[in-house]
């Protein structure tokens, strides 16, 4: 166990006991009604059973005006997720994308990361890596009262929500007056690696009639090795397999993430309503130990000029053998404060928002590379998702040789990092008041945002020198086997890497790396937006109509100059919600959005790589996409606690964004260099981008159908998805992120203060990413099974209502699978074993 969970497992046992005396659980609640976010009730979710959470959740979703699903916090607790990106990859239409297992970015309906805007409390926040994409590993359930996934898009959105705005809500501190305690404590084991998983949440609050506060802490550790095979295999034109490369890596990752944070707040009677000021600080980190070696088949027969095996299956084939090890380390964070008032004046209800959000992202990865062995080896890939290299051969000696005993020509010292630091400042004022419209009871709604952003770093930059003459890496072979569910005929063991790079890192007197001006990425943003929106009451349900209107001022800072540009976009939407019945909801939208270059792609420079021969070209004129869609649901309320609902979407998309790539000769770009040959990719604008779909809902209480199976319940969804569009040349590609099918289903039990979920997600293919030649790059289908059983004790301990838990992912034990044209010729295969936790949760 790390030392920093030891002594933050004392404090919540000491805060626990000390909690004891502040008085008797009550049930946590949460203030939604929110001029920014969907109309909704306060819910009232965290200590109430999964009946009346859900419940909450479904009624909160009835009332609101637009398409929206909603989590709340205690369904977040009663499944067995990892993070934020696990809860919501249980909404229907949303998708998980995993790093390593672990569950980090989210495909919306089908859509690239960059088309979901992330807010906190209905501020939008920057995406860490590059302005956009938001990632959802580092935000813990202790700061989350519920989450709210809208679907249809309103004026008082931001725009680039293009197929979704998700929006976090913090707890809130008169939830519950007087003195209330919360904790979460859980310590499990990763199966590959045996590694040490650890989890700790700790929130507290106090409230009386005007003044109140909240406090929260959240730590989690997990140790893990992620076993990966990488391929370079092809079919010759006979259909032939060939062999070109096999690479072999273990990981042995230790991944931290911690939150802390509060609210102050002061409610007034008159016409101050509310004054407070909240802070978030969030950390991800991710310690990396990377062992690798890579058997390179088609190199070694060219050495020799023998030819290149074909076949499933070689004996005796002459190989080069590279050898790479690292420890390094990947880390975000974001730290948002935010200062706000609400008033009545006169008719009139005004919020407003001063936030301050900084985010920093940051990859340092020191990695020794030895180059130029050569062994004999035979390889079978029969099993393509277990290659197998085996029999090492010196040539020279006709011996055996050893995986630590090869010779290599040369001892490389590289160096890889990139960074971004963004700056964001927003001011957000809403108003809102009541009026009656053409005889009709109405809500006005207005606003104003002014966003101003500064982002700095450089994109991945690789630097390369010799390894100091008295650091000799060989001597830091240990005999530990590497931890692996694939064959591992070659033998590998394990290298100190830490002492490694300590010993790199004193010879050469610090490892730094320093990018030039063609690696910088300089971008100035504001936005400034406006809105007015009107919802109107009828008999029959509601009619929302408005529009939004966004100016954006860019400038991009390059070597050779600096880009500026304007642009303005107005989006009008309108929402339609007819109650059919008192059950039976219809729901009809249409909405637009835009979605706006990351910093990375509108950076005014090109990225170049000298050691792998590519350049990473930025685009600082490229355009924003555009996109006007519509909605359709119809929504059936059964029973109390049971929703069933199908719905379509469709959404066009120009000025697509995706990077083209290709081969240029040497003398076309930079001849002074003297190669033969660059991998140029650049970031352009596509066109006629659709996507489109079909969702279909069941959460159903059986208590509301069959009352002898009371305590049982089921929640699935279906999405069936499409997406296109079209490139510079013609060619009609998928969106990244698109799998035609996602099914999630889960079977529950909750009855006597028993809970137990089984809980099976599906996904299939999706393209990975444009960013390679050909764009056919593509993650093979992945399913998951988690299940997870809880017991609320049936009396309070020392006055503290106390559940324990315990939950296993991945019962399955499944891998991770990418391949380049189609799954015969894969090129990625991952495992990382199952995980087990066990915990327990305290409130008073």
């Amino acid at each position: 166990m790390n030392n920093f969970s030891r002594s933050r497992l004392s404090l919540l046992i000491a805060l626990a006991a000390a909690g004891v005396n502040q008085g008797a659980m009550a049930q946590q609640a949460v203030d939604a009604a929110k001029i920014d976010g969907a109309a909704v009730e306060e819910i009232v979710v965290m200590a109430s059973p999964i009946r009346d959470s859900q419940k909450a959740a479904i009624d909160a979703k009835r009332d609101a005006d637009n398409n929206v699903d909603i989590i709340s916090a205690d369904t977040i607790g009663r499944f067995p997720d990892q993070n934020l990106a696990d809860s919501l990859g249980r909404v229907p239409g949303l998708a998980i994308e995993r790093d390593q297992g672990q569950a980090r970015y989210i495909n919306f309906r089908g859509a690239p990361f960059r088309y979901t805007a992330l807010a906190i409390d209905g501020l939008s926040i920057p995406g860490a890596e590059n302005g956009r994409v938001p990632r959802f590993d580092s935000f813990p359930s202790v700061i989350t009262s519920r989450i709210d996934a809208n679907k249809a898009i309103m004026p008082n959105m931001p725009g680039e929500a293009v197929s979704g705005y998700i929006n976090i809500s913090t707890f809130d501190p008169f939830a519950k007056e007087g003195w209330a305690f919360s904790g979460d404590v859980g310590m499990g084991n990763q199966q590959l690696g045996d590694g040490d998983i650890e989890k700790l949440g700790l929130r507290t609050s106090w409230s009386n009639d005007n003044f109140g506060f909240s406090l929260f802490t959240s730590e989690n550790s997990r140790e893990q090795t992620t076993d990966n095979r990488e391929y370079d295999i092809e079919r010759d034109t006979s259909g032939e397999l060939l062999v070109n490369e096999l690479d072999f890596r273990s990981y042995k990752v230790t991944r931290e993430d911690r939150a802390y944070g509060g609210r102050f707040e002061f409610r007034g009677d008159g016409a101050l309503e509310r004054v407070f000021i909240s802070t978030l600080y969030n950390e991800f980190q991710d310690f990396e130990e990377r062992n690798q070696f890579v058997f390179d088949f088609a190199g070694g027969a060219e050495a020799v000029g023998a030819p290149q095996a074909t076949g499933a299956v070689g004996e005796n084939q002459f190989a080069l053998v590279g050898r790479a090890l690292e420890y390094g380390l990947y880390e975000n964070s974001t730290f948002t404060n935010t200062l706000g008032a609400d008033l009545a004046l006169g008719e009139w209800r005004l919020e407003s928002r001063v936030n301050f959000t900084e985010t920093e992202n940051n990859m340092f990865l020191p990695m020794p590379r030895s180059m130029g062995g050569f062994v004999m080896a035979s390889f079978d890939v029969s099993d393509l998702y277990d290659p197998a290299v085996d029999n090492l051969i010196d040539p020279r000696a006709q011996a055996p040789i050893g995986m630590n005993d090869i010779n290599y020509a040369v001892d490389l010292g590289m160096l890889i990092g990139t960074k971004m630091d963004i700056d964001a400042t927003k001011f957000k004022l809403d108003a809102e008041r009541d009026l009656m419209l053409f005889g009709q009871q109405s809500v006005l709604k207005t606003g104003v945002e002014l966003d101003a952003r500064e982002a700095e770093g450089y994109g991945t930059v690789f630097a390369m020198g010799g390894i100091p003459a008295d650091v000799d890496i060989s001597s830091f072979a240990t005999s530990e086997a590497w931890e692996s569910q694939f064959s591992n005929g070659i033998g590998a063991t394990y290298y100190d890497n830490k002492a490694l790079r300590k010993a790199w890192d004193t010879a050469a007197g610090g490892l730094t790396l320093t990018p030039n001006a063609s690696q910088a990425i300089r971008i100035e943003e504001d936005v400034t937006a406006g809105y007015a929106m009107v919802n109107t009451d009828y008999s029959w349900g509601n009619l929302v109509l408005g529009a939004r209107v966004e100016n954006t001022d860019y400038l991009s800072v390059g070597p050779t100059g600096n880009f500026e540009d304007s642009f303005t976009n107005v989006l009008p939407s309108a929402h339609l919600n007819v109650d059919l019945t008192d059950e039976v909801k219809l729901r009809l939208s249409t909405s637009t959005g835009v979605s706006r270059p990351t910093y990375s792609e509108w950076r005014g420079a090109d990225m170049v790589d000298m050691l792998q021969g590519s350049v990473m070209a930025g685009n600082p004129q490229l355009e924003a996409e555009e996109s006007w869609g519509v909605d359709a649901a119809i929504e059936w309320y059964a029973g109390s606690a049971s929703l069933l609902s199908a719905g379509l979407f469709s959404r066009s998309i120009d000025n697509v964004i995706y990077a083209e790539s290709g081969v240029i000769a040497g003398d076309e770009y930079l001849p002074e260099v003297g190669r033969d040959s660059w991998t140029y990719t650049q970031y352009v604008n596509g066109s006629n981008g659709e996507m489109r779909g079909a969702e279909f809902n069941a959460i159903a209480q059986a208590a509301d159908f069959l009352p002898v199976l009371d305590g049982f319940g089921i929640s699935a969804n279906l999405t069936l998805l499409d997406s296109e569009f079209e490139t510079l040349d013609g060619r009609r590609h998928s969106l990244p992120g698109t799998s035609e099918t996602i099914v999630n289903a889960s079977v529950f039990y909750e009855m006597e203060g028993i809970s137990v979920r089984l809980n099976h997600q599906f996904r299939d293919d999706w393209l990975s990413t444009t960013e390679n030649v050909g764009m056919n790059d593509y993650w093979a289908a992945q399913k998951r099974v988690d299940f997870a059983i809880s017991y609320d004790l049936p009396t309070p301990v020392f006055g503290a209502d106390v559940t324990v838990y315990a939950n296993a992912n991945n019962l399955t034990d499944e891998q991770d699978v990418r391949y380049t044209g189609d799954e015969s010729t894969p090129n990625q295969v991952e495992s990382y074993g199952r995980r087990y936790l066990a915990g327990f949760r305290v409130n008073f």
